[in-house]
This record gives structure tokens, C-alpha cells and sequence, in this order.
């Protein structure tokens, strides 16, 4: 599943998700890193 992160106050970024963190953060993989961020919220079109 793809997932949309917030990295610093004005970045972010997509990957596919690696994993759930206990404090609510997510990990996600774009290509072979590993990025650790607050999970952005899906908005209606």
C-alpha cells in the first residue's frame, strides 16, 4: 500500500508501507531508503 508521510514542515514523502510505529509515526520505502514520518490523512476529491 502506498502512504503519504509529512518528513519536516514543508516536506513529504511516498512509499510503500514498511510498518506501523507504537508512538503513531509510520516507515515507508522509496527505493532502497527508509523514511520515518506523521501519516497525512486522505482527503474526498
Amino acid at each position: 500500500m502506498i502512504r503519504t508521510i509529512q518528513i519536516g514542515k514543508y516536506s513529504t514523502a511516498q512509499g510503500v508501507l514498511v510498518r506501523q510505529l507504537p508512538n503513531g509515526l509510520i516507515v515507508i520505502r522509496t527505493g532502497q531508503k527508509l523514511l520515518t514520518g506523521r501519516p497525512i490523512s486522505k482527503r474526498a476529491a
